[in-house]
């Protein structure tokens, strides 16, 4: 199967209506994710200019650094992390965490206000 027929696959699976992002849209993600760190963590918030709302990291902290997300393509995400490729159709709202053996994705409604940041989850 298609990275693309696998992503609408897998929102499916989750009842969400598929929201693909064009591989030339930006992902807020941690350099710690080529690492191999666990868990691995996932967020969508809502698409904005060129990015798609997407913000990902690795481990059990979500760190303050300016500067703990780069700004990757998603044509790229595969290789930073293919775990997460299969995902990334899933729409804004939705949360994953991911570890060897285990799977949780569920929405949260939260993600969808409007925000005070430009990142993942933090209040400003």
């Amino acid at each position: 199967m298609e990275p693309y027929e696998t992503q609408i696959a897998t929102a499916k699976r989750f009842r969400a209506d598929p929201l693909v992002p064009q591989p030339d849209l930006r992902v807020g993600i941690a350099r710690n994710v080529r690492s191999g760190l666990q868990p691995l963590n996932a967020l969508r918030h809502q698409p904005d200019g060129d990015t798609s709302g997407w913000f990902v990291w690795a481990g059990d902290e979500l760190s303050d650094a300016p500067d703990f997300f780069v700004s990757l393509h998603v044509s790229h995400v595969g290789e930073w992390c293919p775990t997460l490729q299969p995902y990334l159709a899933l729409p804004p709202g939705w949360r994953i965490l991911l570890a060897p053996g285990y799977e949780d994705v569920w929405f949260d409604e939260h993600l969808l206000r409007p925000r005070r940041t430009t990142t993942a989850g933090r209040k400003g």
